[in-house]
């Protein structure tokens, strides 16, 4: 989470140093003094000049130093795993087990008119961290603050959402300053109504807003997914935004091994961890086979799912001489285990059992994470499983150096090169329902995104750098798909005809004008 926190500042600085803009215009509130600074959407902290602490009545309420935007950012932090213990002001909103039947009238209580985007956990699978009750905010915050950062949606109009349904942390359960209901998690139907009201009220009161679902156990996410994906406007980023990222990944190591796309349907892909992630990689992959062959029954018969079984991956790999080796298990250092093969007496090492892989250039994707998670380090993939493979990894590790100026290249298949421009996409599209087709061609997007220079050095995704460009791409993917299929019904001044009239580039264009960037506006106070 702090990790993410991070890139979303920095990348926004980026953005800033390479946005230019006019002096934007004045903006009308109707607070003075201390109420401005209480209040997080209009209140710019050190960096409101002079002139405007006079006309505010904030002399002597601030220090007197007036600090840039960019001098701010530089003084940039944030902490989530104690969420509880740092507590200061709320930024979202919780729904508890306790407000059974208040939600409809408690969703009206955020103050904002309109919300665009909305991310809800119930944080009893936050990454790397496991059960983490009413603290599991901070992911929403989180990954709302990128889609601020990266798709430019408006920061008055998102709504971090805590679904508190009871925790199964003992620890939490008896810490005094825990925030949380003191319960174990509600189950069954009992968790499904809880749900289901939140869903309804969220819809009735803004019927536009989009909702990703983030970090719940893999019973609930598949089975919250199911529940509403043809009723609402929603997607589970961790089936479906991990499967895009994953998708547009395998795509590029087609590219990098030389052969054309059509290819995909060719390649032997081992996927090691059978949870929510695994799940929504292989049927992501499986859809993008069907569609390139048309043949639905033989699709899933080169891709191989095994569960964190040690043993069992080697085997697998030993005797499939997979093309990729793709791990979500969650399992740190699984690849770089050895264990007895039935193939010899001798140990057999996970990584270098890649070296028989039927590709010249086998691809290693060790995407669990955290760092800890991580199924092998990238130096341990390029030393144990050869120089010439592609290595691709959910955390962030360092290119490694191969010696003789080689270098082996590191992919981070981060979820944020697709989630913003799904949401983005689909929101001024209008779509009221994101569909496998909008999220395969944000995959397709993604992967045709790199050159054939970069793809053939083992670079499979991006520069952060370029963070919005690659947002807005993606987005303009998904509008166009929405559109061929007939669900895109415009947003704004922009209608559906305007819509299904524009070219490529216009869509992009119309993405990337759609964008709010962090401009500070001058305040004027109205009585």
């Amino acid at each position: 989470m702090c990790n993410l926190a991070r890139f979303a500042a920095s990348s926004l600085h980026r953005q800033l140093r390479l946005f230019s803009t006019t002096i934007p215009g004045a903006c009308i509130i109707h607070k003075r003094g201390a109420d401005i600074l209480h209040d997080p959407w209009f209140n710019k902290d050190t960096g409101f000049p002079l002139s405007e602490r006079d006309r505010l009545g904030l002399r002597g309420l601030l220090p007197p130093r007036v600090i840039s935007f960019e001098q701010q950012y530089a003084r940039f932090r944030l902490v989530c795993q104690n969420y509880s213990g740092l507590f200061r002001r709320p930024r979202g909103m919780y729904f508890s087990a306790k407000d059974k039947g208040e939600m409809m009238s408690m969703i009206y209580n955020w103050p904002a008119p309109q919300v665009d985007m909305i991310v809800v956990t119930d944080g009893s699978r936050i990454l790397g961290l496991g059960d983490l009750g009413v603290q599991g905010i901070g992911i929403a915050i989180g990954k709302l603050d990128m889609y601020v950062t990266a798709a430019g949606i408006n920061p008055q109009r998102i709504l971090p959402v805590m679904l508190d349904v009871g925790t199964n942390n003992q620890k939490l359960l008896e810490d005094r300053p825990y925030l949380g209901v003191r319960q174990p998690r509600l189950e069954g139907e009992e968790y499904l109504l809880i749900v289901d009201e939140f869903m309804e009220a969220v819809f009735k009161c803004w019927p536009k807003a989009i909702i990703q679902f983030e970090n719940f156990q893999m019973k609930w996410a598949f089975e919250t997914l199911k529940r509403y994906q043809k009723r609402f406007c929603v997607f589970n980023d961790d089936i479906q935004g991990t499967a895009g990222v994953a998708l547009a990944g395998l795509l590029g190591t087609v590219r990098a091994q030389g052969q054309p796309l059509a290819d995909f349907v060719n390649q032997k892909i081992v996927v090691v961890g059978a949870g929510s992630a695994g799940l929504g990689v292989l049927n992501m992959a499986v859809q993008a086979v069907s569609k390139m062959t048309g043949n639905n029954e033989t699709a899933a018969r080169n891709f191989f799912l095994i569960d964190k079984d040690g043993a069992m991956l080697l085997e697998v790999v030993k005797k499939v001489k997979p093309h990729v080796l793709l791990g979500l298990s969650g399992v740190g250092g699984i690849f770089n285990e050895e264990f007895l093969s039935s193939f010899s007496y001798n140990k057999k090492h996970v990584l270098k059992a890649m070296r028989e892989s039927d590709s010249k250039k086998p691809a290693i994707f060790a995407m669990s994470n955290p760092t800890l998670n991580a199924e092998c380090t990238a130096a341990d993939a390029f030393n144990h499983a050869g120089e010439n493979i592609i290595f691709a990894s959910g955390s962030p590790f360092q290119n490694v150096d191969l010696g003789n100026g080689k270098v082996g290249h590191v992919n981070q298949a981060n979820n944020m090169y697709l989630f913003p421009g799904i949401g983005l996409g689909t929101l001024l599209s209008g779509a009221r329902f994101i569909t496998d087709g909008m999220l395969q061609a944000a995959a397709e997007c993604l992967a045709s995104y790199m050159t054939d220079e970069e793809i053939q050095k083992g670079i499979l995704y991006p520069s952060t750098d370029s963070v919005r460009h690659i947002t807005a791409e993606v987005g303009a993917a998904v509008l166009r798909a929405a559109v061929s299929e007939e669900l895109a019904e415009g947003h704004g001044d922009v209608g559906a005809r305007e819509l299904m009239h524009m070219s490529k580039e216009e869509t992009v264009d119309y993405i990337t004008r759609n964008m709010w960037y962090p401009v500070y506006s001058p305040l004027v106070h109205e009585k």
